[in-house]
């Protein structure tokens, strides 16, 4: 399927737009909390046992550099490391409930920003826009291939 040159394009400013109306949404945590440090809140939140190996290796960095981020949210009391039940050897990385409210902060401000922009578009145009992004989604999606069929299955 031939796709119009200008399509990739398209996608990339309109998530340029995207970034402009999300970040402003976020800047009163700034000086606090750089973005870096609110993707290792968000990824640690939304994944109850991480450690800093795994969360070493969603941000594709080495561990000591997870490790010193995590030192930094620790001190500044967004980030609490505790022992993992199973085995006490294994150290689990916990977002502090101060952590949880400003990424519902940060979620509700960037929510509310979003749909100031949606409120200026008309009704159609906005629900063709989510059945593009739907599309867009599923389409982005990681593929993994069946053992057994050789055949591609996409993951939820």
């Amino acid at each position: 399927m031939e796709q119009p040159p200008d399509l990739a394009a398209a996608i990339a400013a309109a998530a340029e737009a995207i970034v402009g109306v999300l970040d402003p949404a976020g800047s009163r945590h700034r000086m606090t909390v750089s973005p870096t440090q609110l993707r290792v809140l968000s990824l640690i939140s939304s994944r109850p046992a991480t450690n800093v190996n795994r969360l070493a290796e969603l941000l594709d960095v080495v561990p000591s550099s997870a490790s010193r981020l995590c030192d930094r949210l620790e001190a500044i009391g967004l980030l609490r490391r505790t022992a993992d039940p199973r085995d006490r050897r294994e150290v689990r990385l916990m977002p502090t409930a101060a952590a949880e409210a400003l990424l519902r902060e940060l979620a509700e401000r960037r929510h509310r920003a979003i749909g100031a922009v949606l409120d200026r578009m008309p009704p159609r145009q906005q629900q063709e826009l989510l059945l593009a992004l739907l599309a867009f989604g599923q389409a982005a999606a990681p593929v993994v291939v069946d053992a057994q069929s050789d055949s591609p299955a996409r993951t939820a």
